[in-house]
């Protein structure tokens, strides 16, 4: 049982050379382990403010355009309805295809546009 004073010993002694001194924390020179919290500078304040506004003009544009979008797809499909209405079973126009496919188009800029919020 020798073996426990041994290792005892060694313990203390690894304990010794690793912890720093208690008067190693209290010197004038000694850093604080973390930095003192700080309130956010003014500039801080001003520059999440203009984000933030910036934010805002930016979702009311994309809703401006949503609203333009949307009442040029309504004139559009009223415009394709007209067309269709006016064609038969034989006839059927290079316009009428060609707004269906301006239709498809705006309509998928439209859903992007809406995801993007």
């Amino acid at each position: 049982m020798a073996f426990k004073p041994l290792l005892l010993a060694v313990l203390l002694s690894l304990l010794v050379v690793l912890l720093p001194p208690a008067s190693a924390g209290q010197a004038g020179g000694a850093h604080p382990p973390f930095p003192p919290l700080q309130q956010p500078s003014q500039s801080e304040d001003e520059d999440r403010a203009r984000a933030e506004q910036l934010a805002k003009k930016a979702n009311q544009e994309r809703q401006e355009q949503l609203k333009r979008d949307a009442n040029h797809l309504l004139k559009l499909a009223t415009e394709l309805k007209q067309d269709v209405d006016k064609s038969n079973e034989n006839i059927l126009s290079v316009d009428v295809i060609r707004k269906a496919d301006e239709i498809e188009r705006l309509a998928h800029s439209v859903k992007e546009k809406m995801k993007a919020n």
